[in-house]
């Protein structure tokens, strides 16, 4: 989904991480960026819109039960890990540049 304007931030990223910014799981530059796309993204806000509004839903059906810390330590502990094995690695290659001074021929 894109609105077909260029963004600061891609909007299958926003999407993917629309559940982090709903559940105030992100830090505070991430959080920024990602509110400054929905603001100027209208496909991403609606969208937004239709997973806030489900989380709510979801909120009043299930009566409230929160999982227990156990299992949840175990999530969290799984997304990190999946998290970590999907980061791109880049390989840099680091040339350096060595100059010499010749000084001058002293007089004896």
């Amino acid at each position: 989904m894109s609105c077909g304007k260029p963004h600061e931030t891609d909007c299958s990223e926003v999407l993917a991480e629309v559940y982090l910014f709903l559940d105030h799981e992100c830090d505070e530059r991430r959080k920024s960026l990602l509110q400054h796309h929905l603001e100027e993204c209208h496909p991403c806000l609606e969208q937004y819109g239709i997973e806030e509004h489900l989380k709510a839903l979801l909120a009043r059906k299930c009566g409230g039960e929160h999982a227990p810390e156990e299992l949840r330590r175990r999530l969290r502990a799984r997304l990190y890990q999946t998290t970590e094995q999907t980061t791109v690695e880049v390989e840099v290659e680091v040339t350096t540049t060595t100059t010499t001074t010749a000084s001058e021929p002293s007089s004896s």
